[in-house]
């Protein structure tokens, strides 16, 4: 937008066009209210045949849309102007990160893991989830970063069971487990990783048994992520895996039964979204960054985690770019006894 005095005062300052050029290496810039004028001088006098724009909803099924709200706009307008989707390009430019973006997912990642530390480190029982919350976001404010990169989820207990859980209002008993997947952004790269362990920092057996299974898949697949695997064999196979852990501790029969306990999918990208853009069905390329989100629910047990790290698709393999988040029984227990609460 423009300058303009008296909405900066109550609104606050508005970047000028030579600011933003020096912020991102973008010399042509134009203000919003010259958006319609430029666009016209480029259609009427630049012999543009066609216009793109990132269609991500390939059907016209939300009319509130912006995106399509301009496309009808043009259409009117200009008739004669071909709309092209912009999306598969833009996607392919996003799937594949660039050295930066590696190195401010990593950035990113280091805050993240001061953040699930300090949780840890405060755990005990008879805490609310919203100290647990109040912890984690003091850590992140305290390294410059003013948001997570999505609504944080921790819960405790039972109130693990609810996937997306945002009520913060449970009270964590001893023997409770702590579930938080959580995020830190670094220059609008995000990244997302879960942790779970309980709160009074050693596992009983039957948690021991549980996050066994997900720890050993979730190794397993980041032993075998690598460049031409279909991305869309990433969840089957974790599946699989997953089946035949909780099957040697007597809890599936056949595969069916892993639905009870495995209750979403087993990985997704991230980038500047969360849950950022991919093409579901293609293969996996170097270069790439997704999370490998293992878990497992069982209800009758009273206990609910899960694991998930974010991964960096090598030219013969990936990287956990997590790892250094406190992952194993043997991590967790070590870490939480050795600190006091806060």
């Amino acid at each position: 937008m423009p300058p303009d005095l008296m909405v900066e005062r109550w609104s606050g300052r508005r970047l000028k066009s030579d600011e933003v050029t020096e912020i991102s290496g973008i010399e042509n810039i134009k203000y919003l209210d010259q958006f319609n004028a430029y666009l016209h001088r480029l259609i009427s006098y630049g012999h543009f045949e066609s216009i793109y724009l990132d269609l991500f909803k390939n059907t016209h099924d939300e009319l509130d849309d912006e995106n399509y709200k301009f496309v009808d706009s043009v259409k009117k307008v200009y008739p004669g102007l071909v709309i092209k989707n912009a999306y598969n390009q833009l996607r392919k430019q996003r799937t594949i990160k660039q050295p930066c973006e590696i190195e401010a997912i990593r950035k990113a990642l280091t805050i993240t893991k001061e953040g699930i530390e300090a949780m840890m480190k405060a755990s005990k029982p008879d805490m609310f989830e919203y100290e647990y919350k109040a912890v984690f976001d003091y850590t992140l404010t305290k390294n410059g970063v003013l948001a997570s990169a999505f609504p944080s989820i921790i819960s405790g207990g039972k109130n693990n069971f609810c996937i997306h859980y945002y009520e913060y209002t449970g009270l964590v008993k001893d023997g409770d487990m702590v579930l938080n997947d959580v995020g830190a952004c670094y220059d609008n790269l995000c990244n997302d990783v879960s942790r779970g362990w309980p709160c009074n920092g050693k596992f009983t057996e039957r948690q021991k048994l549980l996050y066994l299974c997900a720890y050993n898949t979730s190794e397993y697949m980041l032993s075998i992520i690598k460049p031409g695997m279909l991305m869309s064999d990433v969840d089957k196979i974790a599946r699989e895996y997953n089946y035949e852990q909780l099957k040697k501790i007597g809890l599936c029969e056949t595969f069916e039964d892993i639905s009870k306990y495995m209750w979403h999918g087993g990985a997704h990208h991230v980038g500047f979204d969360v849950h950022d853009v991919v093409d579901a069905s293609g293969k996996i390329e170097a270069g790439m960054v997704f999370c490998v989100d293992i878990g497992i629910y069982n209800e009758d047990w009273g206990i609910g985690f899960r694991i998930e790290d974010n991964c960096l698709v090598t030219e013969n393999g990936c990287e956990n770019l997590s790892k250094d988040i406190p992952r194993t029984i043997e991590e967790i227990e070590s870490f939480m006894g050795k600190n006091n609460s806060i």
